[in-house]
């Protein structure tokens, strides 16, 4: 006859027996994730493990990202460097242009003229030509001195000559005639100044007035009633040097006149 005790351990058999297939059954769930009877909701924890060991397909899709970002990446590092070449090739040419410019500037006979950056030597050399001309073009027949001073002292050269000859017919007549010349610089510009030597533009009014008289009562001459007096315009230009600390004329170019 069973007694309690059998009894008991007859329901824990039971019990034991009971429960050996939800075991069995959470092994098999447990040990068997990869088999294909696996139920589906399994099959995300199955399928990263299976990316993470690498199929060849999935390794290549992978590696193309860092590919392009290592292409992408040497293409941003060259662009600096080929901006850097390209400024260098133009900051080289621009270099040798400039350079080859100064010295075609140097080499330039045109550079060497001062008229327009040295303005106190050009003032100077205006103001002493101006003068000059006012004294070698200008005679007076009753005092005839200044006009011989200067002949002597602002004349070198070729000038000599030039002014000797331009003269030669007036002062043959201006005695008899009694001829009175009045020259008046009334503008000049300084074409070139190089050290010293200096060529100038000259444009003047030049007046020439006979006072010879026509005889009169008491012994006293008048002017000819007829002479009024010649009044006209010059251009020339004065090649001048410097000499002794002033300006002197050396040639004297009427442009063919």
């Amino acid at each position: 006859m069973p007694t309690p005790r059998h009894h008991l351990n007859r329901q824990r058999r039971r019990q034991a027996l009971a429960d050996q297939p939800t075991a069995a059954r959470a092994h098999t769930t447990v040990g068997l994730l990869t088999e294909p009877g696996s139920r589906p909701g399994r099959r995300p924890a199955v399928e990263p493990a299976r990316e993470t060991t690498g199929a060849p397909a999935e390794e290549a899709t992978d590696d193309r990202p860092a590919a392009t970002r290592a292409t992408k990446g040497g293409a941003r590092g060259l662009a600096p460097l080929v901006v850097l070449c390209v400024l260098t090739l133009l900051l080289g040419g621009f270099a040798g242009w400039a350079h080859s410019r100064a010295g075609e500037l140097r080499d330039d006979p045109a550079r060497g003229n001062t008229a327009l950056t040295d303005l106190a030597r050009t003032s100077e050399i205006k103001g002493q030509t101006a003068a000059a001309v006012a004294a070698l073009f200008s005679y007076d027949h009753a005092d005839t001195g200044p006009f011989e001073r200067a002949g002597k002292t602002l004349l070198t050269g070729r000038a000599v000559d030039q002014h000797r000859t331009l003269f030669g017919g007036v002062l043959a007549q201006a005695a008899r005639q009694k001829t009175v010349i009045t020259t008046t610089v009334t503008d000049s510009a300084v074409e070139r100044v190089d050290g010293d030597r200096a060529r100038v533009l000259v444009y003047a009014d030049q007046s020439s007035v006979s006072t010879a008289g026509t005889g009169g009562t008491g012994g006293k001459r008048q002017p000819k009633a007829q002479d009024q007096g010649v009044y006209a315009g010059a251009m020339f230009a004065l090649d001048v040097v410097r000499r002794d600390g002033r300006w002197i004329v050396e040639n004297i170019d009427t442009f063919g006149r």
